[in-house]
């Protein structure tokens, strides 16, 4: 008898995602020691991280850039040797990678620091600004959650938002002469009413007639852009009233009175603490209720929901609805709370930004809402490095490089999250009912 002996060949390591990244954070991390720490001037800077106060000295860090930049690559370095040395240590990869990817904003504000002539910077000002910043794409990312978990895509946020914010400060112009006062609320209150009836028409278009719902989205984006486009100038402009009294701040007493963040971070405007309401309500309801429970399985598989005699129509369109209305709160920050005054295309495509805090989120509102927060942060950063004139040698780098920042990370964060998160698996397929 021939004993036949199998012999198994052990496959090489796979080169995949997570060593490409750890790659490209080792040669960013060389480069950092060799050629950009060297080259730094040895003068210490700070981070303050409260406002200057009569008779005090505020709380603040001095470091040396040239050692802070040493470090950090030196890190991204062994981050990087970590990532390629198999799947033996995937786990200890991806902290490294983890860590070496929250590095990367300090990592940007000490390189500002040191490029510029400014002594330091207020660093919770900064991530304050970071937050109400994000608050449009937080409240657009969770519009967007609840139509894609019932089953239906939705690219018209960015027409929702543009649409509410049009509408409403025509209302507060119109009725109020944009003087504050009680038709400030009431306009913020059209404003969110639009966003409900857009939705309402995304609803019937893409769930009653199944048309594409990427075409859908399309449709609302346009026709939002030329109806506030014609109430500008047909409405707005003729009243000559440009810009009028926005949302005023509110103090949460007694949380103003925690040191050095208290006042920074909680003194703010309605809308911005409407954002936070909004992000925890929607995990709640959609994750802890028998209807959160319905409108994710409705955008999973809703012919199973039908058989249990729930109406997936209904569902979707109360979804769906519910997401313009968040989304007419986005839009009512933009002209009401943010500038005070309505411009047209106002909302600069932070509804498509939306999208990607939503995709990087993985369809769930935290980390959605972490994501909204990092395009928010960009916005920021971006804001603060014009301020701080940062120089690479002799050549000042223009404002136009800073405010396209936002756009930059979104097509950075889309790839490197398309591939790994998994959207609902009925989301974008029409429904029909079963005969």
């Amino acid at each position: 008898m021939t004993t036949v002996t199998l012999t198994t060949r052990r496959s090489a390591p796979r080169f995949g995602r997570l060593q490409t990244i750890g790659l490209l954070y080792g040669i960013f991390g060389g480069l950092l020691v060799a050629y950009v720490a060297p080259n730094l001037e040895s003068a210490d800077k700070s981070f303050a991280f409260e406002p200057p106060k009569p008779g005090s000295v505020p709380a603040s860090l001095t470091f040396d850039p040239r050692t802070v930049v040493f470090a950090t690559g030196v890190f991204f370095v062994l981050a990087g040797v970590v990532s390629l040395l198999g799947p033996r240590y995937e786990r200890w990869s991806r902290a490294a990678l983890l860590v070496s990817t929250i590095l990367l904003a300090p990592l940007f504000v000490v390189l500002a620091l040191a490029l510029s002539e400014s002594g330091g910077t207020n660093v919770v000002q900064l991530l304050v600004e970071s937050l109400r910043l994000g608050t449009p794409y937080a409240l657009g990312a969770m519009a967007g959650l609840w139509c894609e978990r019932s089953g239906v895509v939705n690219i018209g946020i960015e027409g929702m938002m543009l649409a509410s914010a049009g509408v409403g400060f025509t209302f507060y112009a119109v009725l109020g002469d944009a003087s504050g006062g009680g038709w400030l609320w009431f306009s913020i209150g059209a404003a969110i009413i639009t966003g409900g009836l857009v939705g309402l028409l995304h609803a019937v278009v893409s769930v009653s007639f199944r048309v594409n719902q990427i075409i859908s989205g399309v449709v609302i984006n346009l026709l939002a852009l030329g109806f506030t486009s014609f109430l500008r100038s047909q409405v707005i402009v003729p009243r000559g009233i440009s810009t009028g009294e926005s949302t005023s701040a509110i103090s949460l007493w007694p949380l103003t009175e925690i040191p050095v963040i208290g006042e920074q971070v909680f003194e703010a405007k309605p809308i911005f603490f409407a954002m936070f309401v909004v992000v925890t309500l929607t995990s709640l309801v959609l994750f802890f209720t028998p209807w959160g429970l319905r409108v994710r399985s409705c955008g999973e598989n809703p012919h199973a929901v039908e058989t249990l005699g729930i109406n997936v129509i209904k569902i979707r369109y109360q979804a769906v609805i519910l997401g313009g209305l968040i989304a007419g709160l986005g839009g009512a920050w933009f002209s009401m709370e943010s500038t005070g005054g309505f411009q047209e295309n106002m909302t600069g495509g932070a509804g498509f930004i939306a999208l990607a805090a939503l995709i990087f989120g993985r369809w769930r509102p935290w980390p959605a809402f972490a994501g909204a927060m990092l395009f928010g942060f960009s916005r920021a950063l971006g804001t603060r490095l014009q301020i701080l004139n940062v120089e690479v040698g002799d050549f000042s780098i223009p404002s136009e490089f800073w405010q396209s920042l936002p756009y930059v990370v979104t097509i950075v964060v889309v790839a490197g999250a398309i591939g790994r998160a998994i959207p609902p698996a009925a989301d974008g397929l029409p429904y029909e009912r079963s005969k």
